[in-house]
């Protein structure tokens, strides 16, 4: 009973915090925390078989999967919350409602103790029991649900899997799409420049400079030129004098800047 009385307010606590929590990760791990109490219960309760199948398929197999297909594959905050079948709330709501009052009254006849031949079923072990009753007068129904979890997987695969319907394209094939963005939008060839390029500091707020000194906008992020916190021209004289005196650029109200002799070429 003192087993009970400790993890009992955990499991509740658990369960009830998956139906708040935000993130799907945080999620299976507080159903990890019910299901390990749960086997730390069955242990109690003197059940060893049913404590190993907990600890090993449920809590170290399917939630551990669950848990690699989460962190591998990842999931939108922003996916719909729109029903896809008609009435599947309701539907889910009746069900549970049902499981509910199964749960209470197999719970109200284990307290009442109308539930008899326990001690016989398990005097010669609880694992020799569960054997004896799982592969005699229940071995039909364990095989049709073994061939029923086996048909939910295939099923699950064959919805899961996505037919290509165009070839995968290659690495010459991407670098022809970018020529072509390029030609009919202006798309840049390559990566976007980093803010800061040839400039004084690499502040996100200071666009790149041209090679002609002018500031190109396509360096600093939409919102920033949102915000209008982008630094402006002005803040950039110093900038653009000095890319144009590296490049021999006259600066504005200057002649043009000297020949340079062959002597003086490098």
């Amino acid at each position: 009973m003192t087993a009970f009385w400790i993890l009992a307010p955990v499991m509740v606590a658990a369960a009830t915090a998956i139906l708040f929590v935000r993130k799907a990760v945080h999620a299976a791990l507080l159903l990890a925390v019910v299901m390990i109490s749960l086997a730390v219960l069955y242990a109690v309760l003197e059940a060893p078989f049913l404590f190993a199948v907990q600890i090993i398929v449920y809590t170290g197999a399917i939630m551990m999967l669950f848990l690699f297909v989460l962190m591998l594959v990842g999931v939108d905050a922003s996916d719909s919350v729109v029903e896809t079948i008609p009435g599947q709330r309701v539907t889910a709501g009746v069900f549970g409602i049902l499981l509910g009052v199964l749960l209470l009254i197999g719970i109200a006849q284990i307290s009442l103790g109308t539930v008899v031949g326990l001690e016989e079923a398990n005097s010669g072990g609880n694992i020799q029991g569960i054997a004896n009753v799982l592969f005699s007068h229940y071995v039909f129904a364990f095989e049709v649900t073994s061939a029923l979890l086996i048909t939910a997987a295939m099923g699950a695969m064959v919805l899961a899997h996505r037919e290509r319907l165009t070839p995968k394209p290659t690495q010459a094939d991407r670098a022809a799409q970018r020529l072509r963005d390029y030609a009919e939008t202006g798309a840049p060839l390559g990566p976007l420049p980093a803010p800061g390029v040839y400039a004084r500091h690499n502040a996100v707020d200071t666009p790149a400079l041209l090679p002609d000194g002018s500031p190109l906008p396509s360096s600093v992020s939409r919102v920033l030129v949102a915000r209008g916190v982008v630094r402006s021209a002005p803040d950039l004289a110093d900038d653009i004098d000095e890319v144009q005196r590296s490049l021999g650029v006259p600066a504005a109200g200057q002649g043009p800047a000297p020949a340079t002799t062959e002597e003086e070429q490098p």
